[in-house]
């Protein structure tokens, strides 16, 4: 399944995505899962847990698609 989210402002981090999206429940889960490598960023594993998203990039895991979107 694909998820659009829409960005307010320049970028958002990826911990917070995963948060935000309800993928993980807490920043101490969404911490977790990046460190693990269970996290893509544009097809690549990320374990930048801050690392800046920007429109036009798009998150994977848990089965879930998240295409990030300029508001």
């Amino acid at each position: 399944m694909t998820i659009r989210f829409a960005v307010r402002g320049e970028f958002i981090q990826l911990d917070q995505l995963l948060k935000a999206t309800g993928l993980c429940e807490s920043g101490g889960a969404a911490h977790a899962a990046i460190a693990e490598g269970r996290v893509k960023v544009d097809g690549a594993v990320d374990t930048r847990k801050r690392a800046k998203l920007r429109p036009g990039q798009a998150v994977q895991f848990a089965g879930e698609v998240v295409e990030i979107a300029a508001e």
